[in-house]
């Protein structure tokens, strides 16, 4: 599906939804296809969450492959309850969905999920960590031993709970799992970025429509739609907010948005640095440039930018991709067939 439809080289996590014998089977495939990172869902009961005696052996398979299971942690029984209890309250709106996954829950999740890969000895890497708790809970299993990875995401560094507020159904734009937090976790999620705790920043970039999607929950908040397009201001922000304001140094911001992701999930050294034999993926990075975000001029194809009126200072000048030249003062000049799959080995 994605050959020929992709400026960039690309790669895949898988999730899985339920394991059984026939997806381990389907799971050792994949991985001598050449991807070895997996995601699973401690949320979204009824849909994609994965039950405890399925996490646990989907672990045990990934220790012995070398592989890394991603985890999205929350608790799907709760906030099913919480989500119930609310709706029979008559809270329907988009601020209501905060109290549905209160951070409580995510740091139960990501104290539930690093047990299971103490346990088992799995790689595990936590997605999008947005509070001060589960942060904690993270940090105590990596004093134990757990082999643990944490990201964060430009959205928990830069806006909170107040957004998801918004009156006029506004809020909706802002519906993300976990959820936004109160603005006093960020400078908590900035120094573990700047002092190694947080070893990347990710973009999970999931973009649905505010006119036609996002409206879909306007008389039941657990019906929106759940995400935000974030993909195209990752590296903008997290260079403008924390380079340019101080908050990490230039090698920091390299290494939590290239280098560390290269190297967690199999990419280093073709990718994520420049030395010979590597892939000569260059940006050239123009500090002097000035810039609005907005819906109006962005190239993602949504129609609105939940970082709307953000100044950003500084934007990539030149990209290659494999010594190709794709973007030329800051506009694709590249072939949109150029990128390629890039197969994985397990550690």
């Amino acid at each position: 599906k994605s050959r020929g439809h992709s400026a960039c080289d690309y790669t895949f996590h898988l999730a899985v939804t339920r394991f059984d014998r026939t997806t381990e089977k389907q799971i050792r495939e994949i991985v001598d296809r050449g991807i070895s990172s997996f995601k699973v869902y401690l949320a979204y009961k009824d849909t994609v969450n994965l039950p405890d005696d399925e996490l646990f052996g989907l672990m045990q398979s990934a220790r012995e492959l070398g592989v890394v299971v991603l985890g999205h942690c929350e608790n799907a029984m709760a906030i099913d309850a919480l989500q119930r209890q609310l709706l029979a309250e008559g809270k329907t709106g988009p601020e209501w969905h905060y109290f549905s996954r209160p951070p409580a829950i995510e740091a139960q999740g990501t104290h539930h999920f690093l047990t299971f890969a103490e346990r088992t000895g799995a790689r595990a890497y936590v997605v999008h960590l947005s509070c001060r708790e589960a942060l904690q809970q993270a940090v105590a299993a990596r004093e134990r031993g757990v082999n643990v990875h944490i990201e964060t995401l430009p959205s928990y560094l830069l806006l909170d709970k107040t957004c998801a507020e918004r009156p006029g159904f506004e809020g909706a734009k802002y519906v993300v799992s976990p959820p936004l937090r109160e603005q006093d976790n960020q400078p908590a999620l900035w120094d573990a970025l700047k002092n190694k705790v947080i070893d990347t920043v990710g973009s999970d970039h999931a973009p649905f429509d505010f006119a036609t999607q996002k409206r879909l929950g306007e008389k039941d908040f657990t019906r929106i739609p759940n995400g935000m397009p974030t993909l195209e201001d990752r590296v903008n922000l997290l260079f403008t907010r924390g380079v340019v304001e101080g908050r990490i140094d230039i090698r920091r911001f390299v290494e939590v948005a290239s280098t560390n992701p290269a190297k967690i999930f199999g990419l280093h050294p073709r990718k994520g640095t420049l030395q010979p034999g590597s892939d000569a993926d260059l940006v050239v990075y123009n500090p002097g440039y000035s810039g609005i975000i907005s819906a109006k001029t962005h190239s993602m194809n949504v129609d609105y930018n939940p970082y709307e009126g953000f100044t950003i200072k500084g934007r990539p000048e030149f990209v290659t991709v494999r010594g190709q030249i794709m973007v030329r003062h800051g506009q694709f000049v590249g072939r949109p067939d150029w990128g390629t799959f890039i197969a994985r080995k397990p550690a």
